[in-house]
């Protein structure tokens, strides 16, 4: 909890309109110290500030709101990314598809792995490319689906 007090302090110190990643690590420090509540108000300062962060901040505070039990609240998030996925980052994708395998959705977690590894592709990003792969290929082995071709971008010895 030490580390979410720290961050939290930070994120109060950082210039307005660069302190979005400061309350985004913070809120994720508050997560892991079993506070969602706390969490859910640093991943709503970071949309407030509306700085550059590494992922979307709605994909944390969705995860923060189903913590909380506010289930409804959360969906609507969820869909307004959903809404808005041709422009998400492949990291908010990845993401996403990680929160929806927590909430035992598969097929939306495949989704959001398989539009993670078109954005890749089209950004050159290769290194969160093979993070996508890996997650996509685990999500279709879970599901009972045949390999396609993404699948077989991956290196065997990676798998």
């Amino acid at each position: 909890m030490r580390a979410a007090v720290i961050m939290s302090q930070l994120a109060e110190e950082a210039v307005p309109g660069q302190s979005a990643e400061s309350h985004l690590r913070a809120g994720e420090q508050w997560l892991m110290a079993d506070d969602p509540q706390r969490a859910a108000e640093e991943f709503a300062a970071a949309m407030d500030d509306g700085g550059p962060t590494f992922a979307d901040p709605r994909v944390h505070l969705a995860r923060a709101l189903l913590n909380l039990d506010r289930d409804a609240e959360a969906q609507v998030l969820l869909g307004r990314l959903t809404a808005e996925q041709q422009t998400a980052t492949p990291r908010t994708c990845d993401l996403l598809a990680e929160l929806l395998i927590d909430l035992g959705d598969l097929p939306g977690a495949l989704e959001w792995a398989t539009v993670g590894v078109k954005h890749c592709i089209q950004r050159g990003d290769d290194a969160e490319l093979q993070l996508l792969l890996r997650l996509r290929y685990r999500i279709r082995v879970d599901l009972g689906l045949d390999e396609d071709d993404y699948d077989r971008m991956l290196d065997g010895s990676r798998r």
